[in-house]
């Protein structure tokens, strides 16, 4: 699928967003390790995510699909999961790979974890050689750090690590192996990270504990309950509704029902700072996780530094960011983001390559980049990459360049927001399969 996105003049209405991707992944995963059906809504539909439904299956999970976003799933217990008769396929997510590797290391079987030509490229090391450290026995590509991994089942022993950066997905996989360990797994953290397994994993009855930046897991010594969740929206992907709803003239947008969970929160920072016209409504909780209706309009924008853990909490979010900072007046500089590198593409040198295209001035650095703006940007042919996230971020410049921006090979969209393309088109945007 190709996007022929043409220049729009207004944007206006109330919309939802699908449920969050890294809160998907988790509610299907632990409620696997539940004892007992679980009942999960707004699930994300979407190929990653999918990816791990499938990964779950292959270990023995019965999950029945309702609709594309609501799952029932009759949890084994922490101790159910079968052996795979064949590789687990995590296709693009790193997600999955990373968290697998931690609720694999401790099974009494053996398992192999692989995925696609893009995922296989991505890097393992630094999960798996704090899991190593607690006993367990992976191996894969170049000493483990590259996938796909073999894990054969272990006795693990506790261990007190410290993550060299934060890592929401290193620290999962720790927390998970130490549901299995013989000792404690205390993780500390050199800042902010996502803590959606804390508190999924806690309001499921495991012995979870956060003091700060150290989070700590051990065995439980009684059965997980099944969880009755409604996953929140993904802040992720209703980052790009919000830029377009600043940059689009005569825009007011409402997004409905977004997780605003502060670990993830950077993006509404961010905005603020660059003067962005957006505030919060009907705040709220829901399953342990803050959410609430953002409502965006039309604002000049000012070019400011990203850097720190504002970084951590917003690092999906800055291929959008990219495409604000071409529209704020002045410089924007990302740095502390070398992080991007090693997402489904290398984001730093694709988002510059594509948005150069488009007539943008972006100076490429090893950890992130600089925009200097406002420019016009052109009409021109754009390509995706494979990355859903650079995907929509391109079709978000489209809507405020001088013509038509084809953005090629789109469908990716699909693995985070399902449906992009139809939301877009009811809430104004003029575009067409190109």
């Amino acid at each position: 699928m190709n996007l022929l996105i043409h220049p729009t003049q207004e944007l206006f209405g109330s919309t939802a967003v699908p449920g969050d991707k890294s809160i998907s992944h988790r509610a299907a995963m632990f409620a696997a390790l539940a004892e007992g059906r679980s009942h999960v809504r707004n699930f994300l539909p979407g190929g990653d995510c999918q990816a791990t439904l499938g990964v779950l299956r292959g270990l023995g999970v019965a999950i029945e699909e309702i609709s594309p976003s609501e799952l029932s799933i009759t949890g084994v217990g922490l101790h159910g999961l079968h052996e795979p008769a064949a590789p687990l396929d995590c296709v693009n997510s790193g997600t999955a790979m990373r968290l697998l590797a931690g609720l694999l290391a401790g099974q009494p079987f053996f398992s192999v974890l692989s995925g696609s030509s893009q995922l296989v490229k991505r890097p393992m090391g630094r999960v798996v050689e704090p899991l190593r450290q607690m006993g367990a026995l992976i191996h894969g590509r170049q000493g483990g750090r590259l996938a796909p991994l073999a894990v054969q089942g272990t006795r693990l022993h506790g261990i007190d690590y410290t993550l060299p950066v934060a890592s929401a997905q290193v620290k999962s996989a720790l927390l998970l192996a130490g549901l299995y360990s013989d000792g404690l797994a205390i993780v500390r953290q050199p800042g902010p990270a996502r803590d959606h397994t804390e508190r999924m994993l806690a309001a499921m009855g495991a012995p979870i504990q956060t003091l700060g930046l150290v989070a700590i897991s051990e065995r439980p010594k009684q059965p997980l309950t099944p969880l009755d969740i409604a996953v929140p929206g993904d802040i992720s992907s209703a980052a790009f509704l919000l830029a377009a709803g600043l940059l689009v003239p005569q825009s007011h947008l409402t997004i409905t029902g977004v997780g605003v969970n502060p670990t993830r929160t950077g993006i509404l920072d961010i905005l603020q700072m660059m003067g962005a016209n957006l505030r919060l409504e009907n705040e709220r909780d829901e399953a342990g996780e803050p959410v609430a209706d953002l409502v965006v309009q039309h604002a000049d924008l000012h070019g400011i530094e990203i850097s720190g853990d504002l970084i951590v909490r917003a690092i999906d979010e800055l291929p959008v960011l990219a495409v604000l900072a071409t529209q704020a007046h002045g410089r924007t500089l990302v740095r502390d983001a070398a992080e991007l590198r090693v997402k489904e593409t290398d984001r730093i040198a694709t988002v510059a390559a594509e948005l150069h295209k488009l007539g943008a001035q972006v100076e490429e650095r090893p950890d992130g980049f600089v925009i200097d703006g406002p420019v016009t940007l052109r009409s021109a042919p754009v390509w995706s990459h494979g990355d859903h996230r650079l995907a929509m971020a391109l079709a978000v410049a489209g809507m405020v360049a001088s013509g038509p921006v084809l953005v090629e090979e789109a469908a990716c969209v699909s693995d985070s927001f399902p449906g992009f393309e139809r939301v877009l088109q009811v809430l104004g945007v003029e575009m067409e399969d190109g």
